[in-house]
């Protein structure tokens, strides 16, 4: 009996658990399945991306503060990140991936980067 790549449908010579006839196929088959489905997802993942730069890039150090103002010329959009995470204290950092970003007083944020202590 002959296995038949998952991508293609050609039949597969060598190793018994193989899956793709070529690296060709194992790359498109496996970019085809991590792709966005669609365009509304396609345009949340690029905003969060951008979110997660544009914090990264004012945040060298890993930690910071910074003014909501700075925050909009970059183009950060508030209403989009992965998660949050609060504090023992109450505080509620909002996260793009690894960069949290927390409201202070008068239009100022702090922005952190994600330890790994922190779940």
């Amino acid at each position: 009996m002959s296995k038949k790549c998952l991508e293609c449908g050609d039949s597969i010579q060598g190793r018994m658990d193989k899956k793709f006839c070529s690296d060709q196929c194992r790359s498109s088959y496996n970019n085809r399945l991590n792709s966005d489905s669609t365009n509304f997802m396609r345009n949340i993942n690029n905003i969060l991306r951008k979110n997660r730069r544009i914090l990264a890039s004012l945040n060298p150090n890993g930690k910071t503060k910074i003014s909501k103002e700075e925050l909009d010329s970059q183009g950060f959009r508030f209403s989009y990140y992965t998660n949050e995470y609060i504090t023992k204290s109450g505080n509620v950092y909002h996260f793009c991936y690894d960069q949290g970003i927390m409201k202070l007083d008068n239009d100022k944020f702090a922005i952190v980067q994600r330890k790994k202590y922190v779940d």
